[in-house]
């Protein structure tokens, strides 16, 4: 019977507990990070690790899968023996998570394909540079503001209206400070477009692309990152699951005979919740179906629920036609492409 080794991982050391469950016998051991290889040694064929999911633990499973039985990446999320444990110590996550490992309980986190993740890290470095470059655009428009110099929010849009907002009459100072971030809006706008050809490109290799870009509001780059989130469809059993990924359920709150429905949990990923409502305000235009969903909800609920709701319809056209291979030749009726 092989042993239960829990690995509670930092980014540059890891300290493991082997915990064999039949004697109850514990072996504390503390390793840099570079000294994977001798871990690697002390490992047994028969042995299952279990490791909490952090931003080195892909590298870190990489050098230890095929040595032993299993190694399980653990939801951080899920793991409130760790996080809310009152004795907080590396030694005693590393022994929690071995032995709840050999109970075999402990929540498990979906570890897509290394190109996927890779495409997927592509597209939350795209949404930082975003934010940041909205930030900028927002800090010249408050400077112009205080100079007593109303600016409608598309202003900066353009290059035109970037080089209007250095013109303005305003103080050296602040003509300095619009400068430098107008340098860096221009600069960010450029990766952004460079990240974008660099998404499209990927995103055409990938399994599904041409099936979830034949539903209109979907484009290249959206399609994209929702493949990206989503990774192999075959790990969500059903939409529910998929719907939960990405947050986009409501809060139940089940007492006794009442049952009350909140707001969305948003507990899963942020990038595509984001890109998934983004898509589904142009879907809207171009499906009956959806359109005439989202205005009934719109009346009853505010445009708000009715969105979100909206978004989760479209997740599930999203499912069945990765799932089932489908690809719309009029995606406004629903007419799928024959061979």
């Amino acid at each position: 019977m092989g042993r239960y080794v829990g690995v509670d991982l930092h980014n540059n050391n890891f300290l493991v507990c082997y915990y064999e469950a039949e004697n109850g016998k514990k072996e504390f051991r503390k390793f840099n990070l570079k000294e994977i290889e001798e871990f690697a040694k002390s490992l047994k064929k028969d042995d299952v690790v279990g490791v909490e999911a952090t931003v080195n633990s892909r590298y870190f499973k990489k050098k230890v899968e095929g040595l032993v039985k299993e190694v399980i990446v653990l939801n951080p999320y899920k793991l409130k023996i760790i996080s809310e444990s009152e004795k907080k110590t590396d030694r005693n996550d590393a022994e929690t998570i071995a032995f709840y490992l050999s109970k075999g309980i402990l929540p498990e986190v979906r570890m897509k394909d290394e190109e996927i993740a890779e495409i997927e890290s592509l597209a939350n470095m795209r949404d930082k540079l975003v934010k940041l470059r909205t930030s900028l655009k927002n800090r010249v428009h408050n400077i112009l503001r205080m100079h007593g110099i109303e600016t409608k929010r598309e202003f900066l849009s353009s290059k035109k209206g970037l080089e209007k907002a250095l013109s303005c009459n305003i103080s050296d100072t602040a003509k300095l400070e619009i400068k430098i971030c107008i340098e860096q809006i221009i600069s960010l706008s450029n990766s952004i477009k460079e990240i974008d050809k660099e998404l499209v490109k990927k995103g055409k290799e990938m399994k599904g692309f041409e099936n979830i870009t034949s539903i209109k509001g979907i484009g290249e780059k959206g399609g994209t990152i929702l493949l990206s989130v989503i990774g192999d469809i075959n790990d969500f059993d059903s939409k529910k699951q998929l719907y939960s990924y990405f947050g986009i359920v409501p809060r139940i709150n089940n007492s006794n005979e009442s049952i009350k429905h909140g707001k969305i949990t948003k507990r899963g990923n942020k990038l595509g919740r984001t890109t998934l409502v983004q898509c589904t305000l142009i879907a809207i235009n171009y499906s009956e179906y959806l359109k005439s969903f989202y205005k009934r909800l719109k009346y009853k609920k505010g445009s708000g629920k009715a969105i979100i709701a909206t978004a989760r319809k479209l997740l599930g056209i999203i499912y069945e036609t990765l799932k089932n291979n489908w690809i719309f030749e009029d995606f406004s009726n629903f007419v799928l492409k024959t061979a």
